[in-house]
């Protein structure tokens, strides 16, 4: 017969996985509508939300503050350097759609801003680094971890960090983190989400519309 103490603490972490579990579902799967331009890859919805203030620090020292993710569409997808597979598969990809809308005007050519959530490990400097190394128009960024949490959940989006194994160093923990990219528009508000898996050539011809059409 289990001891009563246990029980709970199963109870306990079953209940805590379940919650996760549903807020990943939750906040990873907004509500959408179509709206504007037929595209393949961003499913667009309207209206379109207005964020709340933020301010994350660029990899070069500076304040990332909503101004300056005016006038561009944007691509916000979170990661970290350490992550094993998945971040360096969706920089990979997303740089492919980067080449192919590289000769839209700077004022205009939509932009992909790397938000790191391990600030712990990721200085500004390393995440240059690791973002420009797949492209150099990439922005990276990241903040302390109250003002990520901020930031991720007015993006319905969410992340965890996630203990090292047992015998391993304590700084080998991994993160969690929501992989769907989610779309601001040249207004700055969240417009959009494209769900993996990624076609960069899809999400190239989305962008090149889009860019293409009047801001909403």
């Amino acid at each position: 017969m289990f001891n009563r103490t246990i029980v709970y603490v199963l109870v306990a972490a079953l209940a805590a996985g379940l919650g996760l579990w549903a807020a990943q579902r939750y906040f990873t799967s907004p509500a959408v509508t179509p709206s504007g331009p037929t595209t393949q890859a961003v499913r667009l919805f309207q209206p379109p939300r207005e964020l709340p203030a933020f301010s994350l620090r660029q990899s070069d020292g500076t304040a990332l503050v909503p101004g300056e993710l005016k006038g561009h569409w944007t691509l916000v997808f979170l990661g970290f350097t350490h992550c094993p597979d998945v971040c360096p598969t969706t920089l990979a990809q997303l740089s492919q759609a980067q080449k192919q809308w590289s000769a839209i005007p700077d004022s205009t050519r939509p932009r992909v801003l790397f938000a790191s959530v391990d600030p712990e490990r990721d200085t500004p400097d390393r995440i240059g680094e690791y973002a420009h190394g797949f492209h150099r128009d990439t922005i990276a960024a990241t903040a302390d971890i109250p003002a990520l949490e901020q930031f991720t959940r007015s993006l319905s989006l969410v992340f965890a960090k996630m203990p090292a194994e047992e015998g391993r160093p304590a700084d080998e923990y991994t993160m969690d983190h929501s992989a769907t990219i989610v779309v601001l528009d040249p207004k700055g508000r969240m417009a959009g989400v494209i769900q993996p898996p990624f076609d960069p050539n899809a999400i190239a011809s989305d962008f090149i519309a889009l860019t293409r059409e009047p801001s909403p």
